[in-house]
Formats: C-alpha cells, sequence, structure tokens
C-alpha cells in the first residue's frame, strides 16, 4: 500500500509499547502525538530536536493558538488536533460539515508564523473515546517499531494517529521518510500511512548534527522511549 505523501535496545518492546502510549494518553481526548528528536554520532543517539529552539517554541505557540481559533470557530460541532512542526500545520479529525473544514483551515492559516497548512480533516460525525484511545495504543506502537528498528533514528520522527491512520511529520531525509512510512505499515492495525515530512539532503542533515549544541559534550542516550 503506498502511503500519501506531503512534501515542503534497552527496553523490550512491550515495555516500549507501553511507555509511549502512557506518554501518549497524556493528550487525550485529543490528538496522539509522539515526538522526539536525535542523530546518530559515534554510535550513540543524540538527544536533539532538528528544529531551531525558537522554532520549537513558535509551534507550541501555533498550536496552543490553533486550539482556541478553532474553538472559536466551529465550538464542539467538530473534534480537530492541530500539530505544528517547523511552522507546518497538520489538521486532523472530523468536522460535520465541509464549511466547517474550510473554515476550520482559514482560521489556522491566519496565526502568524504559520508556513504551511495540510488539511486532513474528515467531513464525518466525531469520533469516539474508544476509537481515540485505539489511537493512543497504535501510535506507542508504531514508535517501538521505530526504536527496535536500528537503522533510522525514531527521535526525528514525530507520531499522529487519527481513526486508523498514521501521519508522520519531521525533518528527514528521503531515506528516512521511506523508511520511516515502511515500519509504520509494518504495524497491525495501520490502515493507511500520510508523510507530511520536509525532505532534508544527507548534507542538510549533517549539518544540523554538526551545529547541534549537544554534538558537543552533550548527554548521550541510547534509544530509550522519551
Amino acid at each position: 500500500m503506498s502511503p500519501s505523501v506531503y512534501s515542503l535496545s534497552t527496553f523490550k518492546r512491550p515495555l516500549l509499547t507501553a511507555l509511549a502510549a502512557a506518554t501518549l494518553l497524556v493528550g487525550l481526548p485529543g490528538c496522539a502525538p509522539l515526538i522526539v528528536g536525535g542523530a546518530m554520532l559515534g554510535g550513540a543517539m543524540l538527544a536533539i530536536d532538528r528544529r531551531t529552539s525558537g522554532t520549537q517554541l513558535e509551534d507550541q505557540s501555533i498550536e496552543l493558538k490553533a486550539v482556541n481559533r478553532i474553538r472559536e470557530a466551529v465550538g464542539d460541532r467538530a473534534h480537530i488536533n492541530a500539530n505544528s512542526y517547523n511552522r507546518m500545520v497538520l489538521l486532523t479529525g472530523e468536522a460535520p460539515t465541509e464549511q466547517d473544514r474550510q473554515a476550520i483551515e482559514q482560521v489556522v492559516s491566519r496565526i502568524e508564523n504559520v508556513r504551511s497548512i495540510v488539511n486532513e480533516i474528515t467531513v464525518t460525525q466525531k469520533s469516539s473515546l474508544t476509537s481515540r484511545s485505539s489511537d493512543v495504543i497504535l501510535a506507542g506502537k508504531v514508535k517501538a517499531t521505530f526504536v527496535d528498528a536500528r537503522d533510522i533514528q525514531a527521535n526525528a520522527f514525530k507520531v499522529i494517529t487519527e481513526r486508523g491512520t498514521v501521519y508522520l511529520m519531521g525533518r528527514v531525509t528521503e531515506r528516512e521518510a521511506n523508511r520511516g512510512a515502511e515500519l509504520a505499515r509494518s504495524v497491525g492495525g495501520v490502515m493507511k500511512v500520510v508523510k507530511v515530512f520536509e525532505i532534508l539532503t544527507e548534507d542538510e542533515l549533517a549539518g544540523i548534527i554538526r551545529t547541534s549544541p549537544n554534538a558537543n559534550g552533550g548527554s548521550t542516550q541510547g534509544g530509550s522511549a522519551q
């Protein structure tokens, strides 16, 4: 199954899945995001984020503003999640009408510093708490699979799930994007994989690693769940 595309271990699997799911449960009844940033250097994983610290703060601000503006626009008629990564905003969830779907995109697009929007809102009735809980568990399984796979940096991916669809965000190389999608599709229960990445060249990624504050004397971590 080909994924949709948007472009611009110290723990055993059961424990990893449980830890990841526990992290996600904090976000209920909203979306199920997973995010960590990382780079391999000398065989160790550096706990870095591929965004600048300023951009990380901007993303947090965008998400908070989006929650308020979406509530003002549609109230509790819709169940919407807004995730921002490097100022690219992914909208997921359910809205009762196409008019509401478009209105939500418009109000979010007017938030300061938003660079682009990927609107994946479905026009249908709101999902149940049971469905959202299943998404949380599914996202935990995807992250555990990423951690188990030693040929990618699990911390480079932000994982969002919605009604069995897995959305992958992050600043990754083409190889990482394809491998991440392949691994996500291998997880039981995943209905579809949507790639919402900013694609980096290998040289650009190397530059991020070199300029990271943690690349010189920072603490290293060996793939534990975060």
